[in-house]
């Protein structure tokens, strides 16, 4: 489940030198607990997204584990949306919907620079398991618009 559009995990962007570091490098990162980024994450989607998801989104999302992946640092946040906000996902709970993507994919994504249909067409963001709760996520995501505003220049 890797994005394919431009530099993928095997650094193949790098110089050959600098590529087995980088392999190492995203392997270190993946062995790596999930707990405080995933941590961090929640508390954003407690400010960003929460008090923007509908009853209906919030239905669709509750209990559902879902997990996200940063293609080039292989750094990866497991989330749920628990009933008193997101939470933190045990990471030996299998994730019902995975999003791989790079991080500036991602970032045009929250900034509403990016559209998701787009972004999934062109795989430069790869989703994997529960197609229902994936497309739902999609939707709210367009629906609810950017989740972090764009710069002013």
């Amino acid at each position: 489940m890797t994005p394919t559009r431009s530099a993928g995990p095997s650094g193949d962007f790098l110089p050959p030198l600098l590529r087995g570091l980088h392999e190492r490098a995203r392997a270190v990162v993946r062995r790596l607990p999930l707990q405080p980024p995933s941590f961090v994450a929640a508390r954003l989607l407690d400010r960003l997204l929460l008090p923007r998801l509908d009853a209906h989104a919030r239905a669709g999302l509750a209990h559902r584990t879902v997990e996200v992946e940063l293609v080039e640092t292989g750094l990866r946040v497991r989330l749920r949306l628990g009933d008193r906000g997101f939470q933190v996902a045990s990471s030996h709970e299998e994730p019902a919907l995975r999003i791989c993507a790079r991080s500036a994919a991602l970032w045009r994504l929250t900034r509403g620079e990016d559209d998701a249909d787009r972004l999934f067409f062109e795989r430069e963001l790869v989703m994997e398991g529960d197609t229902e709760l994936g497309l739902m996520v999609k939707n709210t995501l367009d629906a609810i618009g950017p989740l972090w505003g764009r710069r002013h220049s």
